[in-house]
């Protein structure tokens, strides 16, 4: 599944990079975060194929859900970000992607993070492992496998390019981290999932179609997502709108948990 939601979102690529190079204006939604034509257009290509690939499984999609479309959360169901960080993509600087997640009993089983500007994809699942293609239109039979590192003496750290907050400074020290990386979108799970970051904490809000797909490939490489509470983080939280509280992705599980035995 992970590679057939890959080549999903890789199908919404070439209307985002158009908008792209056509330098498209953004507008302001409801909930004052921006939408472009990318966003929209996107969307409509990633829900058409996935109706088509899995007509009986929902879709929980970001411009339908803010257009008004009924919440909804079954046991399974597709999580679909079509240009996660819009703020990089008007800035122009290529860290943005196309994030299309399946979500079983609360758990992201399998996701793409597709970066269209850079030419790289990344997926990965619940038992297929989680693996990085540069792409040119179309996803080649090579794959480049990934897995977490080892956390090392000095740990690097990704931290968000539009989000910086009192809570993550004060985590970093706390954790002694030597190198931080700035990254946009879902990037960072990727870096992490990739062996070249070990620890992303995220404390301020976001959404489930946000991190679902990078989660989706960390815990594939053998990494970790975990809330506030320190349990994995969950999916499909009606209750909540489908919002996460905050959390922290991991590298090494080892760290994880000794950062957690230690809170």
């Amino acid at each position: 599944m992970a590679r057939t939601l890959a080549e999903v979102a890789l199908a919404a690529g070439p209307a985002v990079m158009e908008e792209y190079a056509r330098g498209c204006e953004a507008r302001d939604k409801a909930d004052g975060s921006s939408v472009t034509a990318a966003d929209e257009r996107a969307e409509a290509i990633i829900v058409a194929r996935l109706q088509a690939l899995a007509p009986g499984i929902a879709i929980v999609a970001e411009e339908a859900t803010a257009a008004g479309a009924k919440l909804e959360a079954p046991p399974r169901f597709f999580l679909v970000d079509p240009l996660d960080g819009t703020r990089e993509f008007i800035a122009r600087n290529g860290e943005f992607t196309i994030n299309v997640a399946l979500v079983e009993n609360g758990a992201p089983v399998a996701g793409a993070v597709y970066a269209p500007a850079i030419e790289r994809v990344w997926f990965g699942g619940r038992t297929a492992g989680a693996a990085k293609v540069a792409v040119g239109g179309a996803l080649p039979a090579a794959r480049e496998s990934l897995t977490v590192r080892r956390a090392p003496e000095k740990l690097t750290a990704l931290a968000s390019r539009s989000h910086a907050d009192a809570a993550t400074e004060a985590f970093l020290a706390r954790l002694g981290v030597e190198e931080r990386v700035s990254a946009g979108s879902s990037l960072k799970f990727c870096v992490i999932a990739e062996g070249r970051a070990d620890v992303y904490p995220r404390f301020a809000p976001t959404m489930e179609w946000d991190t679902a797909a990078g989660d989706a490939v960390l815990r594939a490489a053998g990494g970790s997502v975990a809330g506030l509470d320190g349990a994995a983080l969950k999916y499909g939280k009606l209750a909540q709108g489908l919002r996460n509280a905050g959390f922290v992705g991991w590298g090494d599980p080892a760290l994880a948990q000794r950062v957690v035995n230690a809170l």
